[in-house]
């Protein structure tokens, strides 16, 4: 759930909203090797510059990151992965990073979207596709469309690119089904491309039954979240409560001693007027005291299932899915 110099909520705080009960709503998560243009991808989808573009060696923070939004009628959730594939990370961060993948995917995605650059296509390409697997299931691939980046550089169409691409590349493109597309990322405002892209997702997803992609993966998961979730909010309202009633407490208490004060003033007429105003002004902070500590507080209600995203999944499956990836890597 973690973020571009801010933290894992923050960031995604603006777009984590409800949508309209008309939209059709998709999960969408974009992977691919570090540099293949995942982030630029999701950024053109939304319209809007919402993930960090990171290159290998970057400093920024390479987070799994959430964003929902409407986008040509239809509710999406996409989740960016550039420190999923990024093997220059501890043993703990990518364990974290798949956690978050797979929870901010739950119950599971309806379209996992494999970016590939155009360009030579290579061994470490490859092994995207076997991570992939490893991540998500065996049966990721039913659940996977190819989307080509860098359509600005295309001399031809891209059949034609296909057509003359090696074995390795074919194969993958059969495996998915033959499902694939190009984005020009240069082009945010090219919105057909866009378009084109979500209608190929709606016909993968009517293609696999109108159901989305699940797996081992995902057992629990969506149970634990909502655990985890209402555990946050309990936690959230009785700390609201709590600070309530202690503000309470303390500004009654300091407002019965400041009103004692001006009761045995015998002092000027201007001395008591200024007891006065300090009296007002000392219930005009407590005031403001409260309603920021309760817009805290609410913050973090809304926020819980966002946090709750943050939490690890099943150990044993997550050494799984490491130990799978970590033999790709040898």
């Amino acid at each position: 759930m973690s973020s571009n110099a801010k933290t894992a909520t923050e960031g995604r705080r603006g777009s984590f909203e409800l949508q309209p009960p008309n939209l059709s709503f998709r999960r969408m998560v974009l992977v691919g090797k570090t540099g293949a243009g995942k982030s630029s991808s999701g950024n053109t989808i939304l319209g809007r510059k919402a993930f960090r573009a990171v290159s290998s060696g970057s400093t920024v923070t390479k987070d799994c990151w959430k964003e929902t939004a409407e986008v040509a009628g239809r509710g999406i959730t996409l989740v960016d992965t550039p420190g999923l594939f990024d093997w220059n990370v501890s043993e703990e961060y990518l364990k974290l990073e798949i956690s978050k993948c797979i929870n901010m995917t739950a119950p599971g995605p309806h379209a996992i979207i494999l970016v590939i650059q155009l360009g030579p296509f290579t061994e470490e390409e490859k092994l995207s596709v076997e991570k992939i697997r490893a991540v998500f299931g065996e049966g990721a691939d039913k659940h996977t469309i190819i989307l080509f980046t860098h359509g600005d550089e295309l001399t031809s169409t891209i059949e034609e690119y296909i057509r003359k691409a090696n074995e390795d590349l074919k194969e993958i493109i059969r495996r998915c089904g033959g499902r694939y597309h190009v984005f020009n990322n240069k082009s945010m405002e090219d919105r057909g491309q866009v378009l084109e892209l979500l209608e190929k997702v709606d016909a993968l997803v009517t293609a696999n039954g109108g159901q989305f992609y699940s797996s081992d993966s995902y057992q629990g998961v969506e149970l634990m979240l909502k655990t985890k979730e209402e555990e946050l909010r309990r936690e959230y309202e009785q700390k609201l409560q709590d600070k309530q009633r202690e503000l309470e407490a303390r500004f009654t208490e300091e407002k019965r001693i400041l009103e004692e004060k001006i009761q045995t003033l015998t002092a000027s007429e201007q001395e008591k007027e200024e007891k006065i105003q300090e009296l007002e002004r000392l219930n005009e902070r407590n005031k403001n005291k409260m309603i920021e500590y309760r817009r805290y507080y609410m913050e973090k209600l809304r926020e819980a299932r966002l946090e709750a995203e943050e939490t690890r999944i099943n150990e044993r499956k997550l050494t799984e899915i490491f130990t799978m990836l970590q033999s790709l890597h040898l």
